[in-house]
This record gives C-alpha cells, structure tokens and sequence, in this order.
C-alpha cells in the first residue's frame, strides 16, 4: 500500500495514495496504524483524497485504527473524503463515530 506520512506539530498525517481502500490493502493501512499507536503516536490523522472507493474491508480498517487510538489515549480523524466514500459513511452510520472534515487544514485546526 502506498502511505504518505507528513507530521505537523503533534500531528501525524497518513496520506492514503490508493484508489481503493479494500480487502486487498486494508490490513496494510490497519497495521501501519496500530504500530504507530503502539510507538506511542496519540494524534492521527487520515487523509482520504485519492480514495474512489471503500468496502467493509476498507472500513473495518478505518474502525480498528479508531478502536486502537481510544486504547491509546490517542485520537484518529479523517479528511477529504471523496463523495462515493462519505456516503459509505453515512450508510453505515460511522459517520457518527469519526470525526470527518472536508479537509487536512481544517481537520489539523481541530486537534
């Protein structure tokens, strides 16, 4: 999985370079986010651009990094959502579990 990682003050920032966030590279993308909460990383932040399309795969990822932050003392929220994949949240309700933004720059104004 192509994951782009930029820290800005306390922040760190997983930019997801992936069309499709789904059973074939969401394991990746959950396993970079435990061994970050592990090596005692508390602020993370998603950035979600390139992602055209998600599957349960791709959310249970998203759902586990979420569960691992709150074990940690940490927080993960998400950004840039493309249109296709905010409705996924909104279907399956997560919508009401992640703190999403419409950007990076908002989301970092919200930590």
């Amino acid at each position: 999985m192509n994951l782009k990682r930029k820290k800005k003050n306390e922040i760190l920032i997983i930019f997801v370079k992936e069309e499709r966030l789904d059973a074939h590279n969401s394991n990746d993308l959950k396993g970079k986010m435990q061994e970050l909460f592990e090596q005692g990383k508390k602020n993370i932040l998603v950035d979600l651009t390139d992602i055209r399309f998600i599957d349960s795969s791709g959310l249970g990822a998203l759902v586990s990094g979420f569960k691992n932050a709150i074990s940690h003392q940490g927080s993960l929220k998400l950004s840039s959502l493309q249109p296709q994949v905010k409705s996924m949240f909104e279907l399956t309700r997560l919508h009401r579990v992640f703190e999403i933004f419409g950007s990076t720059a908002e989301a970092l104004e919200n930590f």
